[in-house]
């Protein structure tokens, strides 16, 4: 007999996953599949956007095949935000690498801009700032080092897309061309008042309205599947959501105040902030936020661009351990970092700091430092930089801190949970299940086909596995976040030479 499910497709940075929801919000099936990442230069990131589109199937036909009586009703997508690329309307190839979020090329171009003043009017139409992070700045790079490019978004030829939009051009053979309101507000050229593309950074970013994917809320059908192989024909595309977004909804925060925190690649904390936008003078984003009815919302954001990959550069970088779940062992097996500070600054640092040209460093090496030492310390930095936005997040919300929803693959780090309950004086709550942006995109492409209700049945859905207290290390914990600050200014106080921005050979 089969069963009722939503397939969930959560394209993220270094894989795809796609998981089958069942009605009681249960995954009852999972499929994983990575995808290669390209360092041109320092600094540079790219994805082949064929890949990912292979990986896409392949995690699908690996659900599938795990559940073979799971009856997909409704898919929903969701994907990391920032990555972008153009393809050709009349072949539908990508016409370039994808840039993915992580990418910096576009640093020494974004001080041109702010001495330019266009910073101001980025900060009040978006919610952002010019970093390279964010998409706006590198499809500006792209048209003055890609002439030819230029010319075909130009000429209207070239669609514009956020992974999302490209998967569902795919998905549909060709035949949607959309995004939502969350990925659309990381563009830089997207009014988060007016919920619409603004044609005068649409300009100044070298982009065409032509170009732009049709943008509209989370949770709606915005066509149908054809032709994608292990996807069956005729599903509803029925959620696009970015993935920081679909985690704050997947955890259920959907009240004023709610906090989460995704402990991925990268770390990305979030708090709903409902229809009023908050905007931040300490350097955290205002971003929309998903909601199940359609009404516009918004979060305040901060986004650690390095956090579970500090781990993954200890194990294929180093050799230090053989995979993440050791990282928590060797953390443990030491009583302290013994003095060592590690600040994964690889692609610059994110909120609050806001240093595009910091890199990496390791303090406090001694003769009697250990890998156990420098391990320990990679995952201290996760909970560091967390901590950099949530006492931010506190102060400017003006609200004490009580509870903490964490996910994200390294959110499954115990050792990691409880030091971030010591550093921040609140309780974690971890799920069930830490797929909470796949489970955020399929609990929208639900309630926009009927499957679920409204936000109201899907908050009943979400289930606690473990909760962490603030134990009596806090203090230790917050003399060696003293050290993690100190750290940090000594080293954006480093003049270095920006990332090379020069053209791709």
């Amino acid at each position: 007999m089969a069963t009722p499910a939503v397939l969930a497709i959560d394209a993220g940075t270094t894989g795809v996953t796609a998981l089958l929801v069942g009605r009681d919000g249960g995954v009852l099936a999972r499929g994983y599949r990575e995808f290669p990442q390209y360092y041109p230069r320092p600094g540079w990131v790219e994805h082949d956007p064929e890949e990912i589109w292979q990986a896409t199937l392949a995690a699908v036909a690996a659900a599938r095949a795990a559940a073979p009586d799971a009856e997909p009703q409704a898919l929903g997508i969701t994907n990391q935000r920032e990555t972008f690329l153009f393809w050709d309307r009349s072949h539908g190839r990508p016409l370039h690498r994808a840039v993915v979020w992580q990418c910096r090329r576009s640093a020494a171009l974004c001080e041109e801009l702010r001495a330019a003043g266009l910073e101001a009017e980025v900060r009040r139409k978006t919610g952002l700032l010019l970093d390279p992070y964010f998409s706006g700045t590198k499809t500006l790079w792209l048209a003055r080092e890609r002439p030819d490019l230029a010319g075909t978004v130009r000429a209207g030829s070239a669609a514009f897309g956020t992974i999302d939009a490209w998967l569902a051009y795919r998905l549909s053979g060709g035949a949607v061309h959309a995004t939502d309101y969350t990925n659309a507000s990381r563009t830089l050229v997207f009014d988060i008042d007016r919920m619409e593309w603004d044609d005068g950074l649409l300009e100044a970013f070298a982009l065409d309205r032509r170009a732009m994917p049709d943008v509209g809320p989370s949770a709606a059908v915005r066509g149908r599947t054809a032709g994608a192989g292990a996807v069956p024909d005729g599903l509803p595309i029925a959620s696009l959501v970015g993935d920081q977004q679909a985690a704050l909804f997947g955890q259920a925060c959907f009240a004023p105040g709610q906090v989460k925190a995704t402990y991925g690649t990268g770390c990305f904390i979030l708090m709903q902030t409902g229809a009023r936008r908050v905007d931040s003078p300490a350097g955290l984003l205002t971003t929309v936020a998903a909601s199940g009815d359609g009404r516009p919302c918004y979060a305040l954001e901060g986004s650690v661009f390095i956090a579970g990959a500090a781990v993954q550069w200890c194990r294929e970088n180093m050799g230090f351990i053989a995979d993440a779940a050791e990282a928590e062992t060797l953390a443990a097996s030491v009583p302290d970092s013994a003095g060592v500070v590690f600040v994964p600054a690889f692609v610059g640092l994110g909120t609050p700091h806001w240093g595009p040209d910091a890199r990496g460093a390791i303090f406090g090496l001694t003769r009697g430092t250990t890998r156990a030492h420098i391990v320990r310390a990679a995952v201290e930095s996760m909970a560091y930089q967390a901590q950099d936005v949530l006492d931010i997040m506190s102060r400017e919300a003006d609200l004490r801190l009580a509870e903490l929803r964490v996910d994200g693959g390294a959110s499954a780090n115990d050792f990691l949970m409880q030091l971030q309950a010591d550093l921040s004086g609140a309780a974690l709550s971890r799920p069930e299940s830490v797929e909470s942006t796949a489970l955020g995109a399929a609990y929208l492409a639900g309630i926009a086909t009927g499957f679920w209700r409204d936000e109201a049945e899907v908050s009943g859905l979400r289930r606690e596995e473990r909760r962490f207290q603030p134990s009596p290390a806090a203090a230790a914990a917050g003399t060696a976040y003293g050290r993690w600050r100190a750290a940090v200014a000594g080293l954006l106080a480093t003049d270095l030479p920006p990332f090379d921005p020069a053209p791709i050979p």
